[in-house]
């Protein structure tokens, strides 16, 4: 690992591109402190702590950014501050299994088996290779808890302009659904009908996805096939029936890092730091974004190490 990253430094075009990122970053976050002129920053603040405990654009926007993942310094802070060690080692373990279980689902892939046939064209011979077709276990990413986050802030956002009707129906018909589709402890529905969106979505997109690369068909345009399988509608109905069983898994862990904050409760101890408790689980989302970032760094540091013959990161 120091091998590879002092190889990094050491190719030029490379070491460029990492210091004008790292800089990139430092920039960001200093910039990030600069008060603007005409902003009064207490009411701001007070205006985004109120839209992360409800269902508004505000909790929307902050899934997209990631915002949560930036306050663990402060919650760990607070949690020394209170004395709570029983606290912080559980959200220590947790914050660590999700890295890990985010980061094993992210890579974790199913390799389909494919052989070439030889064809022969003037003197020369091609194919008779062997190789195999990645199917990933989570091929959606973070387009799911999207597609759910945006449609689970809609009712809330709408019903919140009738809540102080001046028709009593019409009020306590809003009062209802900003009280059902606002993401706290005591909202079943709004958890439980998270979880299936996540789940629906992360099977339409993979299989929307799945279905635009028409992997079988150039496959057996390219003279592969899939080893014991018939090339055409045989290949093509094994690969989705493949697909659909290893995205099971991926389902399961995108709706469990959307519903953490939820389940988080029925910890014993956990549920009584309230707010801050949530504040510290939510970062799950986070954590998924910055997982897949860093992976991704990683692979292209990885592609333009072995490129230059060097030794990657993954070994």
């Amino acid at each position: 690992m120091l091998d590879a990253i002092r190889n990094a430094f050491s190719l030029p075009d490379l070491r460029r591109k990492i210091v004008f990122t790292l800089l990139i970053l430092i920039v960001y976050r200093a910039a990030a402190h600069v008060p603007i002129p005409g902003v009064d920053s207490t009411a701001l603040q007070r205006f985004l702590d109120s839209g992360s405990q409800g269902s508004t654009v505000i909790q929307f926007l902050n899934l997209l950014s990631g915002d949560a993942l930036a306050r663990i310094p402060s919650q760990i802070a607070s949690f020394v501050s209170r004395q709570e060690w029983l606290d912080l080692i559980l959200f220590s373990i947790i914050t660590m299994l999700i890295i890990a279980v985010i980061t094993f689902v992210q890579e974790g892939q199913r390799r389909i088996p494919v052989q070439y046939s030889k064809r022969v064209r003037g003197t020369k011979v091609y194919g008779g290779q062997s190789s195999h077709i990645p199917l990933r276990v989570n091929n959606a990413g973070m387009i799911p808890l999207i597609f759910a986050q945006s449609i689970m802030i809609f009712p809330s956002a709408v019903a919140i302009s009738f809540q102080y009707s001046d028709n009593t129906l019409v009020a306590t018909l809003a009062g209802d659904v900003v009280r059902w589709f606002t993401p706290n402890s005591g909202s079943y529905p709004y958890w439980v009908l998270y979880f299936l969106m996540v789940v629906g979505f992360t099977y339409f997109y993979t299989d929307v996805i799945f279905k635009q690369q028409n992997i079988s068909e150039n496959l057996q345009r390219q003279g592969g096939f899939v080893t014991g399988l018939r090339p055409g509608k045989t290949t093509e109905n094994y690969l989705n029936s493949v697909v659909h069983r290893i995205t099971l898994v991926g389902t399961l862990m995108l709706g469990s890092v959307a519903i953490l904050p939820w389940l988080v409760n029925f910890l014993p101890g956990l549920s009584q730091s309230g707010t801050q408790t949530q504040s510290l689980i939510i970062t799950s989302t986070g954590v998924l974004i910055v997982v897949g970032v860093v992976l991704d760094t990683v692979r292209q540091l990885e592609a333009q190490l072995l490129m230059r013959q060097y030794e990657g990161f993954l070994q």
